[in-house]
């Protein structure tokens, strides 16, 4: 039996120790102050938080989500009580500087703290994972003046953040954000627009809201390269700390959503004129950075969004995978195959050969993707810590291609694993009373998170793949090379498998030059979601074939479960990425040509 039912401790120590070393990082001076036993206890006390404070309200927040009376929105107490618990630990400023009161630990380490939490209540994880985001991006581009104001009590805990980008007649088409930020006389600005879809938008679980909102000042570059970035706190702060006037930043009302319905979701107005904060209309902004840079700002927050995003669908996918597990191993149905005596005694679900197969890809998903996404977190590291100013850069542009794969295979693949999991369950599964059908509910939000499918793959085909003369899919090619040439040395099975992908990584080289050969763009990006999933594929069956050899020679049931999952994904999963190919080098244009009048 497992021991928990939300992550797998024992994976992770084999994803961090084994495999990632992450305590080498301590030789650096950032994490000088840590070891190993700072990362176990860290490790402990968020398993310890999400089982005990989180986990216990989840279906209780599902059930009864957020209401708006008109004046107040009303959230069940264990919410704020579980943000209460996790903030006084520190848990915010999880990777922070501790110049603004952060633990300083390693982003690969804080990640998998934070994966504990998403796949206990991913609703409540929402309001802390939201806040971090937006203190990140204030400390890179903030003024110190903004991070003494804002940051702080974000790290606190006592303010939360939000990001404010789309807008209902925009959504992700973020030129056409029709929102205003008026300059005036002391250097504020005041704001005036809509914005939608704002997770975290307005509650009272913390004394603060501060929203970092896209607008466009009059006057500036017409489309994105007019777009500026502000803070715009729900109260204004005076300069001592304590909180002023109520600003202008108005809940029209709550988004109901299938999943995660433990996070308010809001439709915002921005200087409607209920408040008047100074005796004067329009919302009280501040500008971050310069003036038309808003977008290039926001990026830092969206690009640690997708990330999370991935790991958040990773760890509903994995919950989903060990409730499926533990009812397999105690639910007795059937006999085996050739016992024909009814009175024979029925064995456990998961002595079937079909069940054991469902479980099987759901293992090598979420236990693929988990990996992944402690890898993304530690390059990360390697970016921020690394001695030498090539390898930070090697490092940046690596993190830039993976990251919309990052987003997007986990939300795609551990979605499916939540699938699996209902099917796992039988008729129980689609039952509330069962957990795995709210999984299902909860993480079939993350496809659209931070950005859809398509944006991701318009994101890796049209940019990623492409950048500095194709350096980032030179760099790919040769990091994943890199491990086939390990693999090979070893010989053997991870010999063979590493042929396997050779012949896969080639095929993405080969497809990518045949998408540009024609030099048109959409021709080129007609068919980008299909080719995102291929070299997702790819990307996954290299991190299954970097834990095969790091797997080395133990033969305990964990690790003969790790040589399987990979056995798995490259017999079953890769080779779809063969026929995905093909379609992908035929130039098809299929899509593109399809008139909207004959649907």
């Amino acid at each position: 039996m497992t021991d928990s039912l939300l992550l797998s401790r024992r994976d992770l120590e084999f994803l961090l120790h084994d495999w990632l070393d992450v305590t080498a990082l301590t030789s650096r001076p950032r994490f000088a102050d840590h070891d190993r036993a700072t990362f176990d206890a860290v490790l402990d006390l968020s398993e310890a938080i999400a089982t005990r404070h989180f986990a216990t309200h989840n279906k209780k927040s599902d059930a009864q989500e957020p209401t708006f009376d008109g004046e107040r929105v009303h959230i069940i107490p264990e919410v704020g009580q579980a943000l209460k618990i996790f903030t006084d630990a520190g848990l915010i400023g999880a990777a922070m500087d501790y110049e603004i009161g952060g633990l300083q630990l390693p982003a690969v380490v804080a990640g998998a703290c934070t994966a504990w939490f998403q796949a206990a209540n991913v609703g409540t994880a929402a309001y802390p994972f939201l806040t971090v985001g937006n203190a990140n991006l204030l400390r890179a581009h903030g003024s110190e003046e903004q991070i003494e104001t804002f940051v702080r009590p974000m790290v606190e805990g006592r303010f939360f953040g939000t990001m404010c980008l789309s807008e209902p007649q925009a959504g992700s088409s973020l030129a056409d954000i029709t929102t205003r930020a008026v300059p005036q006389d002391d250097g504020t600005y005041r704001l005036t627009g809509t914005k939608m879809w704002i997770s975290g938008g307005e509650h009272e679980l913390s004394d603060n809201i501060v929203h970092l909102v896209l607008a466009k000042i009059p006057g500036g570059p017409a489309g994105v390269k007019g777009i500026s970035l502000f803070i715009v706190p729900k109260f204004l702060v005076e300069s001592d700390g304590t909180l002023g006037d109520r600003n202008d930043v108005v809940l029209v009302g709550l988004n109901h959503k299938m999943g995660y319905r433990g996070t308010t979701n809001t439709l915002l107005n921005f200087g409607e004129g209920r408040h008047t904060p100074g005796g004067a209309a329009g919302a009280v902004g501040y500008l971050v950075g310069e003036a038309n840079h808003g977008l290039a700002y926001m990026f830092h927050m969206m690009n640690e969004a997708r990330i999370g995003v991935g790991q958040g669908a990773t760890a509903l996918g994995y919950t989903g995978y060990l409730h499926a597990l533990d009812y397999a191993r105690t639910r007795p149905q059937g006999r085996a195959p050739g016992v024909k005596d009814p009175a024979a005694p029925q064995v456990p679900i998961i002595e079937h050969t079909d069940v054991r197969r469902m479980l099987l890809a759901q293992k090598s998903y979420v236990e693929g993707a988990l990996a992944f996404n402690l890898y993304c977190y530690r390059l990360l590291d390697e970016e921020r810590t690394a001695e030498h100013e090539a390898d930070r850069t090697r490092t940046r542009l690596l993190l830039d291609v993976l990251t919309p794969i990052a987003k997007s295979w986990p939300a795609q693949w551990c979605l499916a694993a939540n699938d699996l999991a209902i099917q796992v369950h039988g008729g129980y599964g689609y039952t509330r009373e069962y957990d795995v059908e709210q999984f299902y509910r909860d993480n079939r939000l993350n496809p659209i998170h931070e950005g859809t499918h398509g944006i991701q793959g318009l994101d890796l085909l049209g940019r990623k793949m492409v950048m500095h003369n194709g350096a980032g899919l030179s760099l790919l090619l040769e990091t994943i090379t890199a491990t086939t040439a390990r693999a090979s040395a070893a010989g053997g099975e991870a010999a063979r498998l590493a042929a396997q992908l050779d012949a896969a990584t080639a095929r993405v080289a080969a497809t990518t030059a045949a998408l540009w050969s024609t030099g048109d763009p959409t021709v080129a990006l007609a068919n980008a979601s299909l080719y995102l999933e291929a070299v997702g594929h790819v990307v996954l069956a290299w991190i299954w074939l970097e834990q095969f050899l790091a797997v080395g020679a133990a033969t305990d049931a964990f690790h003969e479960g790790k040589r399987q999952a990979a056995r798995y994904f490259f017999r079953a999963e890769l080779p779809r990425t063969g026929p995905q190919f093909d379609l992908l080098d035929s130039l098809d244009t299929t899509t593109r040509d399809c008139r909207p009048e004959w649907f």
